[in-house]
């Protein structure tokens, strides 16, 4: 699960008939398979899981009380699962489109993808979308800041602050073991996350202790 801290400062973006937007990944969470009782996966394989065992780089597109997508980036190898929800974005390119689709014209720039039912929203990505190959530039996908395109984005400094972790949002379902992990990571101070984080939080550990602490 080391993508999801490797996330961070890269940019999402979105071509759609209305044009390109995207944004900067500020905050991201981690589920594992079947024994994170926080996944979807606790439940196995199934038509609505079959993408978290899908190839790695894929989308993973839910929904939320019936009515509000979330995007997950798949992780793992084929056949095994986890996922990295992206929980908020920094908006770089297309703003007016962005504004539009949020219906949120007089809000700030830093809180159109502050979460992320946001995230999808300000980026029209729904259900159509899921299984998406976001490794292949098209329609949906992940990139390297400054690349060389007409929409080349300002990313300077955006890692500037560090990169930090804490407990995952929501999900005290979970139990003793799984809710306290800290596989929520974000860039510290950035104004686009979806909640601030709390004040223990530590510099991100790595991935691969046992208890993700």
């Amino acid at each position: 699960m080391e993508l999801a801290p490797a996330l961070l400062g890269l940019r999402l973006m979105r071509e759609s008939a209305e044009g390109r937007s995207g944004g900067l990944i500020v905050e991201t969470e981690a589920y594992g398979g079947p024994e994170d009782r926080a996944s979807h996966a606790r439940a196995g394989h199934t038509r609505r899981t079959a993408p978290m065992f899908g190839p790695p780089g894929h989308a993973y597109v839910y929904l939320i009380y019936g009515l509000h997508s979330c995007l997950n980036v798949v992780a793992e190898a084929e056949g095994v699962a986890g996922a990295v929800l992206i929980r908020a974005l920094r908006p770089v390119l297309g703003l007016e489109m962005i504004r539009a689709r949020r219906g949120r014209p007089r809000d700030a720039d830093s809180v159109l993808a502050a979460g992320p039912a946001r995230v999808c929203q300000a980026l029209a990505v729904d259900r159509s979308l899921d299984g998406h190959d976001l490794t292949r530039g098209e329609a949906l996908w992940i990139e390297e800041p400054g690349g060389d395109g007409p929409e080349r984005l300002l990313t300077s400094g955006v890692l500037s602050g560090r990169i930090i972790a804490g407990p995952r949002i929501g999900v005290a379902y979970a139990g003793e073991g799984w809710a306290e992990r800290r596989w929520r990571f974000g860039v510290a101070g950035d104004p686009s996350l979806s909640r601030p984080f709390p004040p223990f939080s530590r510099p991100s550990p790595s991935l691969s202790r046992p208890d993700g602490r």
